[in-house]
């Protein structure tokens, strides 16, 4: 029963309750030598006004009163959660990276990885579309090391792809970035990258570990 039900019911039942006082004013006065029946009289006139209000409510008043307007608060935030649209090529190049670096990840694994290539296409430093951070840089200078190491990167494993798929679009439609704190690098332990004694590391998440760089302020 929701509040706004019960205040309405609240509400006819006092004026139930208040005619029936108006109606009943002397023969309270008469009775007033009887305790129990000046306890009791009001608590009985307020449950029989109560559901006699109560049955002249129609259905449709009814259904009314337990679903009340949608608080506009609540519609701004159902507004803001949508999912994006992104286009099939950008979520093709985001699936890629994750089949390439994270697929023997867990599917927390690979939601990291998505978030870093994410948080990049939002920072003005690196390109602004999936598929431009993707392919970013070429040589010694590649961001993900599979675009340019000279090797295929034919998808060799249809059903890992397509696991990897489901991840890439949530995280691209606008799942939560709750898993990096705001990462914008990661590298394997294996590896020892001179950048990563400068930024800040944020998480280790199987077999990577992640980063972002430090916030600059006014003092430095």
């Amino acid at each position: 029963m929701t509040k706004h039900f019960v205040t309405i019911c609240a509400s006819l039942a006092a004026s139930a309750i208040m005619a029936t006082h108006a109606a009943q004013a002397d023969t309270t006065a008469s009775s007033s030598n009887a305790p129990q029946v000046s306890i009791d009289q009001p608590l009985m006139s307020l449950l029989a006004g109560e559901r006699d209000a109560l049955g002249k409510v129609t259905s449709n008043q009814l259904i009314d009163m337990m679903n009340p307007p949608a608080d506009a608060s609540t519609t701004a935030a159902a507004a803001k959660g949508s999912t994006k649209t992104v286009s099939d090529d950008q979520l093709q190049c985001l699936a890629q990276v994750l089949y390439h670096e994270a697929r023997g990840e867990s599917r927390q694994g690979q939601k990291a990885v998505a978030e870093v290539v994410l948080n990049r296409v939002d920072d003005p430093a690196f390109p602004n579309t999936i598929c431009g951070v993707v392919n970013q840089g070429n040589g010694r200078s590649c961001q993900f090391s599979w675009t340019c190491d000279g090797r295929s990167d034919k998808i060799a494993n249809r059903a890992v792809f397509s696991r990897v798929s489901d991840v890439a679009r949530a995280m691209a439609g606008g799942a939560p970035r709750d898993v990096t704190s705001g990462a914008t690098y990661f590298h394997t332990p294996a590896v020892h990258p001179s950048w990563s004694k400068r930024f800040v590391r944020t998480a280790r998440v199987g077999a990577h570990i992640f980063y972002r760089k430090p916030v600059r302020t006014a003092s430095n």
